[in-house]
């Protein structure tokens, strides 16, 4: 593996946002304050971010070309500056999720029973669940809907961030919930522990947007070609496990929607590489359904299409 793919986990996460010390203060801060002081400073906070991190500003230009190719670079850097409030509201309300009473909770998500019953109905069947999700919206909140809302045994699958603080909040935010946390490259037996999880029918979440060197599906979004995740294609593959995106949208002060896709069955009647293409194809085309419905809730700061074609040239 190249070097340079070597430091594509490094590029996705060492943005300003996501330091050490703004994680940190954000999450001191928003545990003692009000919640509207909170979306104060956030308002504040995501306008200066505008005004000091102009490459930042450029990539989510690039980034949101498919959607607005009519429109000027400019227009374009200003919409960056929505997505900086959509991401610090997201933060704001998902940290006083954390700590909320089991009351507050119960009203945290707009999930209708049918969307509880499927999850149910999967998991009965024995072969655990794979959750997929992007980063789009509060997947984050989804932890607490999986784990204080519909109880289920869940295991999340996540890169490890750049900064160790911010990092290790993460794993501690996690553990609080109850969720496992399985970090990608840090372990030989990685994908040993998946199939362990998922044979103790357990919900595995991952993120799927962000391809990881070599582990990768090629499928078409927003009308470009990109890289998914292979992995959480592959496992369903191999395990039976069945594949259900979710998507966390914010919809007010305090609450999500929470609205689980269809459950996709990853086909052994085609080819294996055919089968694993055409299931990456279906999360990426609901995930395309998210982006244009809310682009302002797409938090990828860094050059996603530019990474696309960078790592691999015959990408067009």
């Amino acid at each position: 593996m190249s070097k340079r793919t070597e430091s594509l986990p490094t590029r996705w996460t060492s943005h300003a946002l996501n330091s050490g010390l703004i994680f940190s203060a954000t999450v001191a801060g928003v545990r003692r304050l009000p919640r509207v002081i909170s979306y104060g400073i956030g308002w504040t906070g995501a306008w200066l971010a505008w005004q000091l991190m102009p490459r930042t500003n450029d990539a989510i230009a690039s980034n949101l070309e498919p959607l607005f190719p009519a429109e000027s670079v400019s227009r374009r850097r200003r919409r960056a500056l929505d997505v900086y409030r959509s991401y610090t509201r997201d933060a704001i309300d998902f940290i006083r999720a954390l700590y909320a009473s089991p009351s507050e909770n119960a009203s945290l998500f707009d999930l209708r029973p049918q969307d509880g019953a499927l999850f149910a109905e999967l998991l009965a069947r024995g072969n655990g669940m794979i959750l997929v999700t992007a980063h789009w919206g509060n997947w984050e909140a989804g932890g607490i809907l999986v784990s204080r809302q519909l109880h289920l045994p869940t295991t999340v699958v996540a890169m490890a961030e750049a900064s160790p603080t911010v990092n290790r909040i993460r794993h501690e935010i996690r553990s609080a919930m109850g969720i496992d946390t399985i970090e990608v490259r840090q372990s030989l037996d990685t994908a040993l522990q998946l199939r362990r999880a998922l044979s103790e029918n357990r919900l595995v979440a991952m993120l799927m947007d962000r391809h990881l060197g070599k582990d990768r599906v090629a499928v078409t979004l927003l009308g470009r070609d990109a890289w998914f995740l292979k992995t959480p294609v592959l496992l369903a593959y191999l395990t039976g496990a069945p594949l259900v995106t979710c998507f966390i949208e914010r919809v007010g002060p305090g609450r999500f929607r929470a609205r689980p896709g269809r459950a996709i069955t990853v086909s052994r009647e085609v080819p294996r590489d055919q089968a694993i293409q055409e299931a990456a194809q279906q999360l990426a085309t609901d995930l395309e359904e998210r982006i244009r419905q809310r682009p302002e809730c797409w938090y990828q700061f860094y050059r996603y299409w530019d990474a696309q074609r960078d790592e691999f040239p015959g990408l067009t």
